[in-house]
């Protein structure tokens, strides 16, 4: 790098998201970096950049820590694309990927050693593998048919194993000369038929998916090897900020984010954390924040209309009536469907847990004569009652039983009918919580409170967000990550209070609305959201849609799939009433894609393992002759209806995000409206905003929501960069009120030091469709903080952020007839004499 190359600011005042992959790679990410350092952002933030399967579209299935992946352009791509942003005074953030690495013998040397050598390999300590629970073999579901079928086309070439479909495999050596039977039997590996995976598997893996290996990172050998590359590359300045990547996976994620934080020399780190409601992130944690979750639900639910949504769940469960514990009711379906992922899907993780306390109890004679029944009993009871993603291991043995608390182990009790057998449930809380001391087996007692909290925040993530958010849908923007669906409405003192606790202890958090991860974009919740401002409308257009596609292929797919997939359309519709521009097949292609998955998710007529071909076939016909069909006629007039709703929530999310304490991170592409679904759909390549800025900047007014969205988020953007004090540490989060009949409709805060008060202000419409219905604004003000206010929105050089002269002024109060005269939302800046 030039050594006059300006030095990128630390935290960043914004993050810009590239989804790197083969047909997207550093170069042209380093077109890109002109347009985005015109956005605004002082930093990009990269996806996984480090070997990973050919032509993988994620990069999260590293294969290769100690490369950066060649596909992208290799080390050197990166570090041009790093040296690029820096001239343009941006710096690099990189997602890093700790937990697991794939599973691919073919491409993971390291891997393919271990399956040669054993525990012997030198890579061995690398991977989470139970050799005791596989005796002595690491299971590999490879296999399309059972391996007595499979055996008749496997064959050893060129001393390696030749299996079904192509794959090789390494063999132990001097085993090459045995027949089939006993070849198998002699490796360090045992090829089986991929269903067997769910209950016998014997190596931690990410969540469900068998293609990806657990790392283990607590090792300090393994973390030295596996982050050698990174840390290298932010040493020299390369890279200057990481994003961590599920570290609830690892056994013990504060142990490792001390050991990244020492060994990174402390740079800006965000993880990527889900915190339940009312849950704290670790304060001992060295890092700056989470990746942002907690400010999606924030700020999506605070624009949610809480008695239209309150009436959407009547209709839903009026018209689709399903059973409670199947989309009725949210606190029931989220149980069933944790007690079906914990004794189906993760099967083999409790099993893994199953042996790990029966050896500890028989090791212990105070706690012999445990069943091995009664203690997967008593961890699938405990396990599905733990109300947060995990316990972690440096709280408090107290801390720990009040996430596993009394009600729970209760309940779990009464799964026994004979009293004495539910002592189980006393043996593996007091396991879990770390509150049984002085075991003989210590290490095995250790070993089972890591496994526990690994496995529960696994079947938080596959029976909350991968199964109950597909179930219970009676409104979809919020069954989201992170989201509450049992309260997808909050008041702004809720928002104001997470905003002030944000700024007091982790102000260089992250903040996000839409990622690579999120199940609909902030734009296509926005459009799902603003049906909670109009419900008898949404009534009235969905029981005529359905009239209109057929009672019988609403029935072939089920009602409760009919109310989602028509939410999932809204999801998708313009502002303004046009008709989609995407031409009818691409725009049915991406609906049936994601409607698919969203059946198999949820689970109740088709799954991902367990698949049903005729209900299958159903949800296409409903797509492309119900969704895209004749029954689609009255999308235009509905999209016309809500188009200003529309606006208002889009703008007004986008404003709060882009101001609010933390650090925003902006997706690709959502700097101007953009409405997508759940991956792969919403991680389609998005053209860099260049050629708008520039129109924008020579001075056109922004025409329709695209254009008045990315104009927003430029302001926004610039300004942080420009005033980085306005936002940051040292800065404050001020409350506004507004005084009126429509007070409750105005979202107002001030930013700037705590020391002198707020000098920009952020003030959004909220409930738009009430406050329509009650009169709109009428004589209703904010009062404003002493200084003479412009609105940057409306008023400015989009590059300086100087107020046009003869722009309005507003000071003492402003009437939100006139701020909000020509849009539902306003940046003011106090005016410097």
């Amino acid at each position: 790098m030039t050594p006059d190359s300006p030095v990128p600011p630390a935290p960043p005042t914004a993050t810009y998201r590239i989804q790197l992959h083969p047909g997207h790679p550093f170069a042209a990410a380093e077109a890109d970096v002109p347009a985005l350092a015109a956005l605004g952002v002082s930093h990009l933030h990269l996806s996984p950049v480090l070997e990973a399967v050919p032509g993988s579209s994620h990069g999260y299935d590293v294969t290769d820590p100690t490369r950066v992946r060649a596909e992208l352009g290799g080390e050197a791509g990166l570090r041009s694309l790093s040296r690029a942003a820096r001239e343009h005074g941006m710096g690099l953030v990189v997602d890093i990927v700790p937990n697991h690495m794939a599973a691919d013998p073919r491409h993971n040397q390291a891997l393919r050693t271990v399956l040669r050598d054993g525990p012997h390999s030198p890579y061995a300590a690398w991977f989470d593998i139970d050799w005791a629970g596989g005796g002595g073999q690491m299971l590999l579901p490879v296999l399309g048919e059972r391996v007595g079928e499979a055996g008749a086309s496997m064959r050893v070439e060129d001393g390696e194993l030749c299996l079904p479909g192509g794959l090789t495999l390494p063999l132990r050596a001097g085993t090459a000369h045995l027949p089939l039977p006993e070849l198998l039997d002699a490796q360090w590996y045992r090829p089986v038929w991929w269903r067997l995976a769910r209950t016998e598997l014997n190596y931690r893996r990410f969540f469900t998916i068998n293609d990806l290996i657990a790392v283990r990172v607590e090792d300090p050998a393994v973390f030295d090897a596996t982050h050698a590359t990174v840390l290298a590359l932010l040493d020299e300045g390369v890279v200057h900020g990481l994003r961590v990547d599920h570290p609830d996976g690892l056994a013990d994620p504060g142990g490792y984010l001390a050991r990244l934080h020492e060994r990174s020399g402390g740079r800006w780190t965000v993880i990527e954390k889900i915190l339940a409601d009312g849950e704290p992130l670790p304060p001992s944690w060295p890092v700056a924040g989470t990746t942002g979750y907690d400010a999606l639900r924030h700020v999506d639910a605070v624009l949610t209309d809480p008695d239209g949504a309150r009436t959407l769940l009547e209709q839903y469960r009026a018209f689709a009536d399903p059973e409670p514990e199947e989309g009725g009711e949210w606190h029931s379906t989220a149980r069933r469907a944790a007690r079906h992922v914990v004794g189906h899907d993760l099967a083999a993780e409790v099993e893994t847990l199953v042996r790990t306390a029966t050896r500890v109890c028989a090791a212990d004679l105070r706690l012999r004569d445990h069943a091995p029944w009664a203690l997967r009993t008593a961890v699938r009871e405990l396990l599905v009652r733990v109300p947060v993603y995990r316990p972690y291991a440096e709280q408090s043995p107290a801390e720990t039983a009040a996430v596993l608390t009394d009600e729970a182990a209760e309940q779990a009790r009464a799964a026994f009918d004979v009293p004495e057998e539910a002592h189980a449930v006393d043996v593996v809380r007091g396991l879990a919580a770390g509150t049984l001391t002085g075991l003989t087996d210590a290490a095995g007692a250790a070993a089972f409170r890591a496994r526990f909290a690994q496995v529960a925040s696994a079947l938080h993530a596959k029976a909350v967000e991968d199964r109950a958010f597909y179930q219970y849908v009676p409104l979809l923007s919020a069954c989201e990550v992170g989201g509450d669906p049992g309260a997808p409405a909050l008041p702004p003192e809720a928002f104001h209070a997470f905003c002030a606790r944000l700024q007091r202890e982790w102000p260089g958090t992250g903040t996000v609305l839409s990622t690579h991860d999120t199940k609909r974009s902030a734009d296509a919740r926005a459009r799902i959201a603003v049906l909670a401002d109009f419900p008898h409308l949404w009534s009235e257009f969905l029981t005529g849609a359905v009239r209109r596609a057929g009672k019988d292929a609403a029935a072939a797919v089920g009602l409760p799939f009919v109310w989602a997939a028509w939410q999932t359309v809204c999801a998708l519709l313009p502002d303004d009433g046009t008709p989609l521009s995407e031409g009818a097949g691409p725009y049915a292609d991406r609906l049936a894609g994601a409607l698919l998955k969203h059946a198999r998710e949820a689970g109740l007529h088709t799954t991902w393992t367990e698949q049903d071909p005729a209900y299958e076939e159903a949800v296409e016909r409903y797509v492309r002759e119900g969704l895209t069909g004749p029954a689609a006629d009255q999308l235009p007039a509905l999209a016309e209806r809500l188009g200003p709703y529309v606006r208002a929530h889009v703008l007004g999310a986008a404003l709060l995000h882009l101001t609010m304490p933390g650090v925003p991170d902006v997706y690709q592409g959502t700097e101007r409206d953009r409405r997508s679904l759940m991956d792969p759909d919403n991680r389609a390549p998005a053209p860099a905003p260049g050629a708008a800025l520039r129109a924008l900047g020579a001075g056109s007014r922004p025409t329709g929501l695209d254009e008045e969205k990315l104009a927003l988020t430029a302001t926004a953007l610039r300004l942080r960069r420009r005033r980085p004090g306005l936002f940051g540490a040292a800065s404050g989060h001020h409350p506004l009120t507004a005084r009126g009949p429509a007070a409750p409709h105005c979202l107002a805060f001030g930013r700037g030091p705590a020391d002198e008060g707020p000098q920009v202000l952020t003030a959004v419409t909220r409930l738009p469709g009430a406050l329509d219905r009650a009169g709109g604004w009428r004589d209703t003000t904010l009062p404003l903080p002493p200084g003479r206010y412009v609105d940057l929105l409306a008023d400015r050089d989009p590059d300086s952020g100087t107020p046009h002269p003869g722009c309005r002024v507003h000071e003492g109060e402003a009437p939100l007839t006139t701020l909000f005269a020509h849009r539902p939302v306003a940046l003011l800046c106090r005016k410097e004499d």
